[in-house]
């Protein structure tokens, strides 16, 4: 476990928390226009839902290491191609590549292999995965910082490849089995498993979480990209709001901790809902004004945090090991297409309603979810 979670750790690192901090550097360096470099992830994106689907059912058929070992290779050559990309439309087709490797190594797919390897009891493992998981950014926008740096920003890209190629692909090779093994531990064989139809209730509570999963992803995103621009016009300084922000990291991986500790004596249904309940508290109060926004953005970071637990600990249950795999693949799909719009959507709802806009999209969203919730807990008992 700690293996595959020093390989999510920079997985995320080398991809989606990349822009962030080498973004405006390669808008400096190239002349190239700052939106245009930073939908450059939004390419990434777009790529890795299309190919989420068919992830799914390569780990299902084949096992997770071998395609997470694909995926740390797509990084690398992602990667490389970004650090020679002499113009944008280059530059665009290396996050493509990029994209395909992002498939094939964040949680969706890290997720899908723990099912195949623990099975049902796969709960535990995904809520120590997140732990790691949470510490993606603390560990690699200082590194990427530190990187580009010294080396510039291609140089931080080159780096990040090595990486893949020397820390990543190793791990993966050598820490995680070569089969499924599910529910039975090193050495067993593996029993087969039920068949599970994929109808009726089971239908129904697919069709709703693929409504959840990426409205859930709609509101954490626009939280992550307009964060700073919300509070500074709720009149909160530049300083303060980067404070206020640093709080959010500390509340996941603690809400992680804790749900790790009890989660396993409740259906992960309860997750889900309590961690739409605290996101939908956290961004109603931050509306409210600047006065409670350290209380807002830890309830807020609370249920994101348990939230990324829930979405992968509801599928298992609800749809077995079997189909556990390409469900994951295809849920993530909806879930990588809305974060790859959500940039431009709440750039566009920020230019014609401003910061309120932001947060009555967020409020709405989140009240919604937390209905969808309602529902998908009647197709649950159904497919119980």
């Amino acid at each position: 476990m700690p293996g595959l979670g020093i390989v999510q750790i920079f997985a995320w690192g080398s991809s989606y928390y990349l822009p962030a901090v080498l973004s405006a550097s390669i808008a400096d360096d190239t002349g190239w226009p700052l939106a245009w470099v930073v939908g450059g992830l939004s390419v990434g994106l777009l790529a890795s839902g299309l190919l989420a689907p068919a992830v799914g059912a390569r780990i299902k058929r084949h096992g997770g290491r071998p395609v997470m070992a694909a995926g740390a290779l797509g990084l690398a050559a992602g990667l490389v191609a970004l650090a020679l990309a002499p113009t944008l439309p280059l530059f665009y087709l290396a996050w493509l590549l990029l994209g395909c490797g992002m498939s094939a190594s964040l949680y969706d797919a890290a997720f899908s292999t723990l099912g195949g390897i623990y099975g049902a009891e796969s709960r535990p493992a995904i809520g120590r995965l997140t732990l790691f998981g949470g510490f993606a950014s603390t560990v690699c926008w200082p590194l990427s910082s530190l990187l580009a740096a010294h080396l510039g920003w291609r140089g931080a890209c080159i780096a990040y490849a090595v990486i893949q190629l020397l820390v990543a692909l190793p791990l993966i090779l050598f820490a995680l089995p070569r089969q499924a093994r599910p529910g039975g531990a090193a050495g067993q064989r593996a029993k087969p498993l039920p068949d599970r139809r994929f109808t009726g209730p089971l239908r129904r509570a697919f069709l709703l979480m693929s409504l959840i999963v990426p409205i859930g992803g709609v509101v954490a995103s626009l939280m992550s990209v307009y964060l700073i621009a919300l509070l500074e016009a709720r009149g909160v300084s530049h300083a303060l709001a980067v404070s206020f922000g640093t709080l959010i990291g500390p509340a996941q991986v603690g809400a992680r901790i804790i749900e790790l500790s009890f989660g396993t004596r409740y259906h992960p249904i309860w997750t889900l809902a309590a961690a739409s309940a605290l996101v939908a508290c956290g961004v109603s109060l931050l509306a409210a004004g600047p006065f409670v926004a350290a209380v807002a953005l830890v309830l807020f970071g609370a249920g994101n945090g348990i939230w990324s637990i829930a979405r992968g600990t509801l599928p298992l249950a609800l749809f077995g090991p079997d189909l556990y795999p390409p469900v994951m693949g295809r849920l993530a799909l909806p879930s990588f297409l809305a974060s790859a719009a959500t940039p431009a959507l709440g750039g566009v709802i920020v230019g014609s309603l401003g910061a309120a806009g932001i947060f009555a999209v967020q409020i709405v969203l989140a009240l919604v979810n937390l209905g969808l919730i309602a529902l998908l807990w009647r197709a649950a008992r159904s497919v119980e």
